[in-house]
């Protein structure tokens, strides 16, 4: 790139061109140096280009980068050569080009076929799970193997990716199915051994599941009625064996317990920082009716708004004592609105401001009258009248409705 001036060259006004096969085209203007300098600053851009193409292909060549990612980007460098603000050897860049689209669609088509072999995989390895589980929910009554089995799936089946969304969910509930009809039958194969303690230890270790699940919860108000819940059924289920009874009652008291600590001591702290809001709200409140609103109206009003405004930073209060506060401060804003009414209408007609200006324009009016009389200048004269009668009307008119 030392030498610009094969690719491009400067016209005396100042034109830029760039050299390619077709012919020479205009690509900007240079008015700033000596025409060598507008060829190092068209052909630094070309520079960039070759850079941004260097780099996508070396991306592309270690397996860094989307292949079809690379292939866009070569697509939109070769695009943009035809107008290209630049001055270099254009025609070999597009032809590197050329070659490295060739390269970035076959190796787009290998990942493509890639994805789709692994897609394949993945789905029969699925399938194969689905249809072992669905055998051990029909057939199986080693109930033990045939649960750990099932939860060995599980897990084998989060970890297979790349089945599309649509037949994955299909799949998934034919293992869920298959899953859950194993637990019913083998619920079921239990019950009858065990009868009603078996079932009621069953009942109660799902209750016990459940309370554990919730006791780190801070949805306070839901999950206590779900643990309130819990417990009713607790207490309608009947008796497991003595010792199953007593350890998954002292895991569900645990859990409660827990639950309830915690939402006290949350509740603790609320309501004692709401007692403190609730002192400072007295203290505002208590400094609003003392203010002297008959005496100082503005200033009881410029304070009163610095109250009103302290009040809403002091954050909430007690429930009931909150509609009592917001009561007797209103009482205060309506007594301050009241009074600077009433110092409004009592405002005097020598004090109003649109009275005064009108007695100025009255007074405007008969001077350039009489500067109009004192010239003998009759046209003048007549209109200062005119314009001085209306002036007088009007502020005659403003006097009596004042």
């Amino acid at each position: 790139m030392s030498d610009w001036t094969a690719f491009g060259r400067v016209d005396a006004d100042g034109t830029v061109y760039v050299k390619t096969a077709e012919g020479e085209r205009v690509v900007g203007s240079w008015q700033a140096g000596a025409p060598e300098e507008g060829l190092a600053h068209f052909a630094r851009r070309f520079d960039d280009l070759v850079t941004e193409v260097d780099l996508t292909e070396a991306r592309l060549n270690s397996g860094a980068a989307d292949a079809g990612h690379s292939l866009t980007t070569i697509r939109r460098i070769r695009a943009s050569l035809a107008d290209a603000h630049v001055v270099g050897d254009i025609d070999a860049l597009a032809a590197r080009l050329d070659k490295l689209a060739t390269v970035a669609e076959e190796k787009a088509g290998e990942a493509k076929a890639a994805r789709e072999a692994a897609r394949g995989e993945a789905l029969a390895r699925k399938t194969a799970l689905v249809e072992e589980a669905e055998k051990l929910a029909a057939e199986s009554t080693g109930w033990k193997t045939a649960g750990d089995r099932l939860k060995e799936i599980l897990d084998e089946w989060k970890t297979i990716r790349g089945v599309d969304k649509k037949t994955d969910g299909e799949l998934w509930k034919r293992f869920a199915a298959a899953r859950d009809g194993f637990t019913r039958r083998r619920g079921a194969h239990f019950a009858s051994l065990d009868q009603q303690r078996k079932q009621a230890q069953t009942v109660k270790e799902e209750l016990v599941a459940e309370a554990e699940k919730l006791k780190d919860s801070t949805d306070w108000g839901a999950t206590a009625g779900q643990l309130k819940d819990l417990m009713a059924q607790w207490k309608a289920a009947p008796r497991a064996s003595k010792e199953a009874e007593q350890k998954l009652w002292e895991r569900f008291r645990a859990a409660q317990d827990e639950f309830f600590t915690r939402r006290s001591e949350v509740f603790s702290a609320r309501d004692n920082e709401q007692r403190a809001n609730l002192e400072r709200k007295q203290a505002l409140l208590a400094e609003a009716e003392a203010l002297d609103v008959d005496g100082d109206p503005k200033g009881a009003q410029a304070r009163l708004r610095d109250i009103q405004a302290q009040w809403h930073e002091a954050g909430r209060v007690p429930r009931e004592a909150a509609a009592g506060l917001e009561r007797r401060l209103r009482l205060v804003d309506e007594k301050v609105r009241e009074v600077m009414d009433s110092a409004w209408r009592r405002t005097t007609k020598e004090d109003s401001p649109l009275l005064a200006q009108m007695r100025a324009q009255v007074a405007e009016a008969e001077d350039r009258l009489a500067r109009a009389q004192a010239a003998g200048d009759a046209r003048r004269i007549k209109e200062a009248e005119q314009a001085l009668s209306s002036k007088r009307q009007f502020l005659q008119l403003a006097e009596q409705t004042s």
